[in-house]
């Protein structure tokens, strides 16, 4: 027993050795327990990193509860915001609309029981161009005038069959039955107009003036002015000068009035020709001029007479 027990010993101190030896060929180093190391935060940037959480927990509650009151007063829904509703065949606006910048759209429509009104503060322009960007077509209500830019201004039936207006610059055609100006000035042309008829409203004169140039009516096959229900008058400062190239002048009535003619002298002697006369007889000069001369059992129209000498 006594020798099994010092072979155990003496093995224990080879191993040991040996243990020994390798250590040190490996320059390997126990550490030492006088190095002490903590590990975490403490201090100062303990408390910043706690005061950086609750900023960030405080911000986070603020976005949110701003998140929830936009979508509550803009009524934010799945089909669209508030008023205006987004589906498939467009854009939807109820109630008034403001724009404050220009708005580009294909077309613009109304409910079926209701009006589409455009309000402005200054004017409303709507605008129409190519493919290239270029202006072909423009409209702009303003406080004093409503103008049209375009090739060719139409306006058609409610339909939009019937062509009832259309104006382009050379010229302007009304295809309606009627063309009706109720101002009480009437209407001031600066050129020629071309219609079949001119006509009054009933129990109302109908009044053709030109008061610094002259007034032309004429046409290819004739002429016709009639008053159903009242007389009429033409009326001068100068010439009035009714002609017919190819046809006759007729006057056709139960009176004809041809007043304030001059009175042609046929005798030498004044004394006569101051002496009181009921009856006239109507003469014409070869230049056409109409007078008068006392009419007597024959024809008293002189050709050498003052008057025709004188036109």
């Amino acid at each position: 027993m006594e020798q099994s027990d010092t072979l155990d010993i003496e093995s224990l101190k080879i191993t040991q050795e040996q243990f020994i030896l390798a250590s040190q060929s490996l320059h390997l180093q126990r550490p030492g327990s006088d190095a002490v190391y903590s590990v975490g935060l403490y201090g100062w940037r303990k408390r910043g990193l706690y005061f950086f959480l609750l900023l960030l927990l405080v911000t986070m509650i603020v976005n949110l509860a701003l998140t929830v009151w936009i979508i509550k007063v803009m009524n934010f829904s799945v089909d669209g915001m508030g008023n205006l509703q987004l589906n498939k065949d467009g854009v939807r606006l109820e109630g008034i609309s403001e724009f404050l910048l220009p708005v580009y759209v294909n077309e613009i429509q109304s409910r079926r029981d209701s009006l589409l009104f455009f309000r402005s503060e200054k004017n409303v322009t709507l605008n129409a161009r190519n493919n290239q960007g270029q202006l072909t077509g423009q409209l702009t209500v303003g406080p004093e005038a409503v103008e049209a830019q375009c090739q060719r201004l139409e306006v058609r039936s409610r339909d939009g069959g019937r062509l009832l207006f259309t104006a382009d610059e050379e010229e302007v055609i009304m295809t309606t039955e009627k063309f009706t100006i109720t101002g009480t000035e009437g209407a001031v042309f600066g050129h020629s107009v071309e219609t079949p008829l001119i006509q009054a409203r009933a129990s109302e004169d109908l009044k053709l003036e030109s008061p610094t140039r002259t007034l032309t009516i004429e046409a290819p096959r004739g002429v016709e002015v009639s008053a159903a229900k009242g007389p009429l008058k033409v009326s001068s400062r100068k010439d009035l000068q009714l002609e017919s190239t190819e046809g006759e002048i007729l006057l056709d009535a139960n009176t004809i009035q041809l007043v304030t003619l001059p009175v042609g002298i046929y005798t030498a002697s004044p004394s006569q020709a101051s002496q009181e006369q009921a009856i006239y007889e109507v003469c014409v000069c070869p230049s056409g001029k109409i007078y008068l001369s006392p009419a007597e059992s024959s024809s008293t129209c002189q050709v050498m007479s003052n008057i025709c000498l004188w036109s």
